[in-house]
C-alpha cells in the first residue's frame, strides 16, 4: 500500500508515475539515446523514463536541466539547490522539495538552512545571501512580474554577481516548469 505525502521533508519519497515510463528492455534507438544525458548522470530516474515518450522533447531538456544546475561558475551548487526549493515549495511539489533540499543539505554539510526553510518558511532565519537567494526565488515562484528591480539591489547587496542572479533565475525558472510536470505525471509517496 502507498500514502500520498503531503508535507514538506528532507527524506525524499518514491515518485509514483501516473503514465507509464518507458520500458528500458523495449525502449526504441531513439528513446535510448535521449536517456544518454540524463540530468544528473545518475540512474535514470521513473520521470525521465516517463519523459522519454517525447524523444525531442526529453533530447532538449536534458542538456538544458543539466547546463542551469551543474554547469561550473556562477552560482554554487548549493544555492541553485536553494532556488529549486524555493520554487518547489510554492508549487507544492513535494517530492522536488525533498530532492533538492537532501541535495542542499548534502552540499552544505549541514541541515541547518533547509530545516529552518520547512519549519519557517518564508519566516526562515537564514544567512544574509541565503535569505536574499530564498526570497528571491520564493516572489518569482509566486508572482514573477512582482519579482523587481528592488528585488535584484538586495541580491547584489547580498553579494550577488550579475552572473549569479542569472543562475537564480534559471534554476528557479526551471523548477516552475519542473514542479508541474511532476505535478501532473505522477506523485510523491511512500510505501507503508
Amino acid at each position: 500500500m502507498t500514502r500520498v505525502i503531503h508535507k514538506f521533508t528532507r527524506n525524499v519519497p518514491q515518485w509514483q508515475p501516473r503514465v507509464t515510463p518507458v520500458d528500458l528492455k523495449e525502449a526504441t534507438k531513439e528513446q535510448l539515446e535521449a536517456l544518454q544525458v540524463t540530468p544528473s548522470n545518475t540512474k535514470v530516474s521513473d520521470y525521465v523514463l516517463v519523459l522519454a515518450h517525447d524523444v525531442e522533447a526529453l533530447k532538449a531538456r536534458s542538456p538544458l536541466f543539466n547546463a542551469i544546475m551543474y554547469d561550473g561558475g556562477g552560482m554554487s551548487r548549493a544555492e541553485r539547490e536553494l532556488g529549486a526549493i524555493a520554487a518547489s515549495m510554492v508549487n507544492r511539489c513535494i517530492y522536488c522539495a525533498a530532492v533538492h533540499a537532501s541535495r542542499h543539505a548534502e552540499l552544505a554539510k549541514s541541515t541547518e538552512a533547509t530545516d529552518q526553510i520547512f519549519t519557517a518558511g518564508e519566516n526562515a532565519k537564514l544567512k544574509s545571501r541565503d535569505k536574499a537567494i530564498f526570497d528571491f526565488a520564493r516572489k518569482l515562484s509566486e508572482c514573477p512580474p512582482q519579482a523587481n528591480e528592488s528585488d535584484v539591489s538586495i541580491l547584489r547587496a547580498a553579494g550577488l554577481t550579475h552572473a549569479e542572479i542569472l543562475d537564480l533565475v534559471l534554476s528557479t525558472s526551471l523548477f516552475g516548469w519542473a514542479n508541474r510536470l511532476m505535478h501532473v505525471l505522477g506523485d510523491p509517496v511512500r510505501k507503508e
